[in-house]
């Protein structure tokens, strides 16, 4: 039975990857529920400080995955329509791909800057700065699932 859940927490850090790209899918947290199922019933153990450190970054990344696309387009001048526009380019993009995924949330801002009256040049800088937040948090995502995906591995 142990080798069933430890299969399964195994599945959740895959399915926690690519969460990891995925904007519907919160990946850090699915894999550390992975993680969870590896110790507790996977018959295979962690560290209590690593699992309270991949619990506390799970969660800080889970709110940075938000915050970080606002905060970028408003670094890079973005006002609430490339806001806008790069959260519906995320939406949008996943209908389309990975190439959707990545190129959307620049696109909108784009698009909706443009659409709100701005110049072409601050349309482009809040692009930028919408599509630097999601490759950062996509980034931060990447190597905290993998550290986890690490750990599994070493704790076999």
């Amino acid at each position: 039975m142990e080798l069933l859940w430890t299969i399964l927490g195994f599945v959740l850090l895959i399915a926690g990857l690519l969460g990891s790209f995925l904007p519907v899918l919160p990946g850090p947290p699915i894999s550390f529920i992975g993680i969870l199922l590896i110790h507790f019933l996977g018959g295979h153990s962690f560290s209590s400080q690593l699992l309270i450190f991949y619990a506390v970054a799970s969660i800080v990344l889970l709110l940075l995955d938000y915050l970080l696309p606002v905060w970028t387009t408003k670094k890079f001048g973005g006002t609430k329509a490339g806001q806008w526009g790069a959260t519906i380019g995320v939406l949008l993009g996943l209908l389309t791909g990975p190439w959707g995924i990545i190129l959307g949330p620049f696109i909108g801002a784009y698009l909706g800057e443009l659409l709100a009256g701005r110049k072409n040049q601050d349309a482009w800088r809040s692009a930028q700065g919408a599509f630097l937040g999601f490759l950062l948090g996509t980034g931060l995502k990447i190597m905290l699932v993998g550290a986890m995906l690490w750990s599994a591995f070493q704790s076999l």
